[in-house]
């Protein structure tokens, strides 16, 4: 088969979509992942055909460090994305997608890739949908932790009929115009915010994360099936440098301190506070700064600097990671066993957080607390009180007996199977419930 896999954003919403590319190209398949041009070389590095799709947002040391800023901003950030970049790009995005799926088998596409959709319902291809977190179902019953509602899980106690009214009444507020008016000129009907319940295939729902990490609930799209995390560990961008090589084989697991490849670019004092924080505990520590302009003027010894290292080689030698709570880099830290601490800055990185933390493996920081001190105690907490350690083990192991890209790969076999009357009865049964 033919299968397009249309995604967009950062490494975390790359990575699983290349994971699930190898695993189909492995089985026979010619998957076909198409983003944003900024990621043809890595893509194409592991043998995975490339297809350019528009907004083209240069990497992140390209670009204007306001414009990031707003983007990680917690309150107004999710929506300057999506109205300001994403949503006016949309026709662009459509008219590159559109070629791209002729003679294709299958369309997989992303939640922030809105343009994949009305590709799907326009041509009525076979077409599966995808979350990467449990965010973006918007449950009343596992409602969801923006960064900046930190008051939001004391009324979950009100429960689903409330918290679905509320959730209601905030999701209606985000208008998606610049994607439901190109839909109108398509001819396309009404399927729902393309923000929320629009982004979902009335065939079916990829949930990329572990049972482990998320409960399907009541009101999830019964469609929607949990495939476990979609692991891609990085071994073919880059090694592990010799000299955090040496470093890692001579002392003790260090703390490692991490803030993936978004978030980083906006650290602020993260890795100054890290450093005196490490230094309470005596503790070394490995910081993943991304750029040098990030590298401290100086570090202490016990301390190492890196622009990066793959996780699934650096984590499990380290005693604990303290990060931004991107779902890519939070699956990864329960992937290797190790305590979190986890320092949301925007969009579903609370959310992730409050996930962790109900696994039992993690505890969170808000941003503007992130000083020595409270992270220094945080950590102590994370390292000497063992249920967090024994229960980071106990995670480790249910997800190594996951197989995320495979249950995704034949899922997304059984679902090219899936005949063209059925697929229009689909659409046709959404388009009238959603009337």
């Amino acid at each position: 088969m033919r299968i397009i896999l249309n995604t967009f954003g950062s490494f975390g919403d790359i990575h699983p979509y290349m994971a699930i590319a190898m695993e189909l190209k492995h089985r026979g398949h010619n998957p076909v992942i198409a983003t944003m041009e900024v990621y043809r070389e890595k893509v194409q590095g592991i043998g995975v055909e490339f297809v350019p799709v528009r907004p083209h947002i240069a990497e992140p040391k390209q670009q204007d460090p306001q414009l990031i800023e707003k983007i990680m901003e917690p309150k107004t950030g999710p929506r300057f994305l999506t109205e300001e970049v994403v949503f006016p790009a949309v026709r662009e995005s459509y008219a590159d997608l559109l070629p791209a799926v002729a003679g294709a088998d299958l369309l997989v596409t992303h939640p922030a890739a809105p343009a994949g959709p009305l590709v799907g319902r326009k041509t009525g291809m076979p077409w599966i949908s995808t979350v990467l977190a449990p965010l973006s179902f918007f449950s009343a019953y596992d409602p969801p932790m923006p960064p900046f509602w930190r008051w939001y899980p004391k009324f979950s106690v009100l429960g689903p009929g409330i918290m679905g009214f509320f959730l209601r009444l905030t999701m209606s507020t985000y208008k998606a115009k610049a994607i439901t008016a190109f839909r109108d000129e398509l001819g396309i009907a009404d399927y729902g915010n393309p923000m929320f319940e629009g982004q979902h295939s009335p065939a079916l729902v990829l949930a990329l994360f572990s049972k482990v990490f998320a409960q399907p609930q009541p009101d999830w799209p019964k469609q929607a099936r949990i495939t476990g995390f979609c692991f891609y560990d990085g071994k073919h961008d880059a090694p592990i440098p010799e000299e955090l090589t040496r470093f890692l084989e001579n002392g003790p697991p260090p703390i490692v301190f991490t803030l993936g490849s978004t978030a980083v670019w906006v650290a602020r004092d993260f890795f100054r506070e890290s450093i005196a924080a490490a230094q309470r505990l005596g503790r070394r520590a490995v910081l993943l700064i991304g750029d040098e302009r990030n590298l401290p003027h100086s570090l202490p010894e016990g301390i190492i600097a890196a622009d990066y290292a793959p996780y699934q080689s650096l984590l499990p030698k380290a005693c604990a990671v303290v990060h931004h709570g991107g779902v890519g880099t939070t699956a990864q830290g329960l992937l290797a066993g190790i305590p979190t601490l986890i320092v949301p800055f925007a969009f579903d990185q609370a959310d992730n957080a409050e996930h962790a933390r109900k696994v039992g493996t993690s505890r969170t920081l808000y941003r503007n607390k992130y000083f020595a001190p409270k992270v220094a105690s945080e950590l102590d907490a994370l390292l000497t009180q063992a249920p967090y350690a024994s229960r980071a083990l106990e995670v480790s192991r249910e997800l190594k007996l996951e197989n995320g890209p495979a249950r995704a790969a034949d899922l997304i076999e059984k679902a090219e199977k899936f005949d063209r009357q059925e697929l229009d009865a689909s659409l046709e049964c959404a388009n009238l419930l959603a009337l």
